[in-house]
């Protein structure tokens, strides 16, 4: 029953940031898709990767390793897509990474699983739950398109249906990362390498997607997007692939870390929402140039100088 509520509550908000979205711009995304390829990359070359790293490093349990390298494994969670309306973020494109991402997930994880956790199970014992990945899908999608539908037809309002739905997205997110943390709180006697693992997963998925994306040659806004789809996974997944794929007895081994994860990225979330705005206010100078118009969709962009940068030939954008 929670489980359901809460995908109804996220597909809610998940249409208010619909509402933020314009079709020119999804089409724009569509024709060139270099930020949704930078995405998948960090995505599911990146996370994998650091997650299996992390693990060996650190000389963790063979289940915590597998747990780890599970959450590595998963696809964006839609909290990226809230977290990257309050930083100016381009909502396109993460919407987009965000679907892309479950999508590639179904062929994707498997491929991941099988790589990175051969070596401490096999992996035909992990069970995916292709059915919750499908109705994550949806419950994402369905709302995104009604939402762009009401951005298209009535702008006006729209804009307050996004201004709304973000705050309460937002107030959702911390509500569940509390609840969490109360329900669970038996759990909290890991060792301190655990707590370093779940504090530096999260850390290197925004720095290497912030990297990734630059390096890509994307825009700020599509650099800062990048960073958070990359860096907020889909922890809800992770959980129910550990209650499908182990026993109990296995569990408390590796139930805690999904909620570390889910703590570290919220908090680091909130960092980067707290820097950025206190960026815009205190430390961005007015540019003579921020009405230029946007290349990708031919409107004003107000904010120019936050969501450009300066590139010689520019294959990418």
């Amino acid at each position: 029953m929670i489980g359901i509520t809460i995908t109804v509550l996220f597909a809610l908000v998940m249409f208010s940031m619909g509402c933020t979205m314009k079709l020119i711009k999804i089409w724009a995304h569509v024709k060139r898709p270099w930020g949704i390829a930078v995405g998948f990359l960090c995505q599911f070359g990146i996370m994998p990767l650091s997650a299996f790293v992390l693990s060996l490093a650190f000389d963790i349990l063979p289940l915590q390793a597998i747990a780890v390298v599970i959450m590595g494994c998963c696809p964006g969670g839609n909290a990226s897509n809230i977290v990257a309306y309050w930083i100016d973020g381009d909502m396109d494109l993460s919407v987009g990474m965000t679907s892309c991402s479950t999508l590639f997930a179904l062929g994707m994880m498997p491929l991941c699983l099988f790589l990175y956790t051969k070596m401490w199970v096999d992996a035909n014992a992990i069970v995916i739950p292709y059915s919750t990945i499908g109705i994550a899908l949806v419950a994402l999608i369905v709302p995104v398109c009604v939402g762009s539908f009401v951005n298209h037809k009535w702008p006006k309002p729209a804009r307050i249906i996004a201004m709304v739905g973000s705050g309460i997205g937002g107030i959702l997110i911390l509500v569940m990362a509390v609840i969490g943390g109360v329900l669970y709180k038996g759990a909290w006697d890991i060792e301190p390498k655990m707590w370093l693992v779940g504090t530096l997963f999260p850390l290197f998925g925004y720095f290497f997607g912030f990297v990734l994306a630059y390096i890509a040659n994307q825009s700020w806004s599509r650099c800062r997007t990048v960073c958070l789809e990359t860096g907020m996974q889909n922890t809800q997944l992770c959980t129910t692939i550990l209650q499908l794929s182990f026993k109990p007895e296995q569990i408390v081994y590796m139930y805690t870390f999904p909620l570390v994860y889910s703590i570290f990225q919220v908090a680091f979330a909130v960092i980067i929402v707290g820097g950025y705005l206190l960026y815009k206010r205190y430390i961005k100078k007015k540019d003579p140039t921020e009405n230029k118009v946007d290349s990708m969709d031919g409107e004003i962009n107000p904010a120019l100088e936050l969501d450009s940068k300066p590139s010689n030939g520019d294959v990418f954008e």
